[in-house]
């Protein structure tokens, strides 16, 4: 359980008006049942990684704190795409791509993907703040605080919270909210890694902080 004075932290940290929730390649083709990276999708799955993100943003629909989904793709003619690394070339010979337009780019059940949300699309790197709309959305819309759920923990998801820290937000992790391979690998990149620059917590100390302006506001 988490200390009174975590608590607290994070119930300042975690405040709707001040806090953007942020999914990170929750796509069909990334952690859906016809993945390009099946072990990925598994690891997702199994560790209720996906099903803790779902009830974040569900919770966040409900509480008023914006959610803003990132999302991976590529043209069918790879313009733009990055070559610079041996994680892009394989990825160029994976079966399912990410194409723009498919299935495979369509936020992944059961997230549920409401009007309100942001759904920014990235054509190159491994971040989705670096090179896209992201930073300057959050801006406009107020945001001090993110939530980083998603995958990969091997990649997107630290190259996420270093750039937010690094841009002068405050980056919150829920640690049974991201996944990545092997499945051991991803709680010693959150102690050894993360943990040095984010308030890592849990899917259901977030939620029990969006709960209490509900309930202060019904008595």
């Amino acid at each position: 359980m988490a200390s009174r004075e975590s608590q607290e932290r994070l119930a300042a940290l975690s405040a709707p008006d001040t806090t953007v929730l942020l999914t990170v390649e929750c796509q069909q083709g990334v952690v859906g049942p016809d993945s390009a990276l099946p072990e990925l999708a598994a690891a997702a799955r199994s560790s209720g990684a996906l099903d803790n993100i779902a009830r974040l943003v569900a919770a966040a629909h409900e509480s008023g704190v914006q959610v803003m989904h990132a999302v991976a793709e590529s043209r069918p003619d790879g313009r733009g795409a990055n070559r610079n690394a041996r994680l892009f070339r394989a990825a160029a010979r994976l079966p399912v791509q990410q194409h723009t337009g498919t299935t495979a780019v369509r936020v992944a059940a059961p997230i549920q993907v409401a009007e309100e949300d942001l759904v920014v699309r990235r054509l190159h790197g491994l971040s989705p703040l670096a090179g896209t709309d992201v930073d300057a959305l959050l801006r406009n819309l107020g945001c001090r605080t993110l939530v980083v759920t998603g995958v990969s923990a091997n990649v997107a998801i630290p190259n996420a919270v270093f750039d937010a820290v690094n841009l002068g937000y405050t980056a919150v992790v829920p640690a049974d909210a991201i996944a990545g391979v092997p499945a051991e690998y991803t709680p010693a990149m959150i102690r050894n890694t993360l943990a040095l620059v984010a308030t890592v917590t849990t899917t259901d100390d977030i939620l029990g902080r969006w709960k209490e302006p509900r309930r202060r506001a019904g008595t």
